[in-house]
């Protein structure tokens, strides 16, 4: 914990990140991942060489190529560039992600590289800071950003799961000596962290094909609140030891008065010590106010004075494909969300109600794994059906192969809004013209967020053709 008037003195010495860990060169096995590559870009801008495979060009390995980084997207080993095969300075980055029969990764493995998963070269980076993780199965992302953000009062470097719209990036380079990360729980990668101060926003049941069950679940959670040097933050109502906070309720972090203005929230926030009044937040969604509490408490906790606090939670814009507007007229709304589970989904929904209490509403969603989709999949139908209309693309089966009866038809059947229909991607312009919805909401973690730019695209110029 900080002194308030102290917040930019010195907390641990580091070396430079990267020469600390012995390897001036990195190669990155999907690189163009989204927590991968934010690693990837913090080494390339320390001046290591860096390079890697991903499946797929991206407007993020197009930006770590104007960086200098060598990335190719075949798997193959002579792909690789020879500044890379020398098991003697090359350390081999990899996610979780990757199929363990990927080409490279299987070379890499049997020549005596040192090869590491994304988490645990993020571990060795926390080893080295004063480390705030943001944990939980919902919300770390946005906490994650918002903290981020107002860490830059410290000179702090971010690495984050979503690109942040005030620096449109998923990195926030700082310097060396403070860290905000994300603690993600998927394959229990949060547990290679070293954290100081942390938080948990939720610990909804979620990646059942790694966990098995709720309960196990819960336990890798408790073994990261166990990890917490210094103080643990969690959402009230957590079986968890540490600092609350919640909304209209009795916490050691409360978030009163909350009202919305001109399409922005104006709360006050009662700290353990303190109060201060009148924040604005503009991100809808009570669940992102619980979003900006908890960063709050992280940053008031490590010392972050509270007027600086709010001055930065009123400049905080959001994070791409979270409740992100593409189109947004009198007569249309578009607005794109990362959710993938029936708890972020239920909070989408409850955001649209709040924002459009009286319009009709279009979701059209694509599950995210078949495990997850057999595994919820009377939830994801009880929160689709308060939608008035869905559309339903195929299962972006990401890691897994399929699950033999699971599909989106399976889905569709059990949702009980009056208008749902399976689509394709190439018919889905064509679906959503003829909704009489004013209000499309397209919800996913697959590709369904690079789907949305030609849907975009396309439902602009008949807007224009419209007027």
């Amino acid at each position: 914990m900080r002194n308030k008037e102290n917040t930019s003195s010195k907390i641990i010495t580091v070396l430079p990140l990267g020469k600390d860990l012995g390897w001036n060169s990195f190669y990155f096995i999907g690189i163009g991942g989204i927590g991968m590559s934010a690693i990837a870009r913090y080494f390339s801008t320390h001046g290591k060489q860096v390079g890697g495979y991903d499946k797929t060009p991206s407007e993020i390995t197009n930006t770590l190529e104007e960086l200098g980084a060598k990335i190719h997207f075949d798997d193959g080993i002579n792909n690789i560039p020879t500044s890379f095969l020398n098991p003697e300075e090359t350390i081999v980055v990899y996610t979780p992600a990757i199929s363990e029969n990927n080409i490279e990764l299987r070379y890499f493995l049997e020549n005596n590289f040192t090869v590491l998963k994304r988490s645990e070269i993020l571990g060795k980076i926390t080893e080295s800071t004063f480390c705030l993780a943001v944990a939980g199965t919902h919300g770390k992302t946005t906490t994650s950003a918002i903290l981020g953000h107002i860490m830059t009062a410290v000179n702090a470097t971010s690495f984050l799961g979503g690109i942040a719209e005030n620096y449109n990036s998923n990195l926030i380079l700082g310097a060396t000596e403070i860290t905000v990360v994300e603690a993600d729980e998927f394959d229990r990668s949060f547990l290679k962290l070293s954290p100081n101060v942390a938080c948990v926003t939720s610990m909804d049941a979620d990646h059942l094909d790694i966990y098995g069950d709720a309960e196990s679940l819960h336990a890798s959670f408790d073994a990261f609140a166990h990890k917490v040097s210094d103080t643990l933050i969690v959402a009230k109502g957590l079986p968890l030891k540490g600092l609350t906070y919640a909304i209209n309720e009795v916490a050691d972090y409360e978030a009163l008065h909350l009202k919305i203005e001109n399409g922005k929230y104006i709360f006050d926030v009662k700290t353990p010590s303190s109060e201060i009044k009148n924040i604005e937040f503009h991100l809808p969604g009570q669940h992102n106010v619980m979003n900006a509490l908890a960063a709050l408490a992280m940053a008031d906790v490590y010392g972050i004075s509270l007027e600086s606090i709010k001055k930065h939670l009123s400049t905080f814009k959001g994070v791409k494909r979270r409740f992100s507007y593409k189109i947004k007229t009198a007569d249309f709304v578009l607005i794109d969300d990362y959710a993938h589970h029936p708890t972020a989904i239920n909070a989408v929904e409850n955001s649209i109600r709040e924002m459009y209490p009286n319009e009709k509403v279009l979701v059209v969603f694509q599950p995210h794994l078949f495990s997850r989709t057999k595994d919820f999949m009377y939830d994801f139908a009880s929160t689709l059906s308060k939608f008035e209309e869905v559309l339903l693309l195929p299962i972006y089966p990401a890691r897994e192969k399929p699950i033999v009866g699971v599909n989106s038809e399976m889905l569709l059947q059990k949702i009980t809004s009056k208008h749902k229909r399976i689509t394709k991607k190439n018919n889905l312009v064509k679906d959503i013209k003829n909704s009489s919805a004013k209000i499309v909401v397209m919800l996913g973690a697959g590709n369904i967020g690079e789907m949305i730019n030609e849907v975009t695209s396309q439902l602009l110029k008949t807007l224009e053709n419209d007027i």
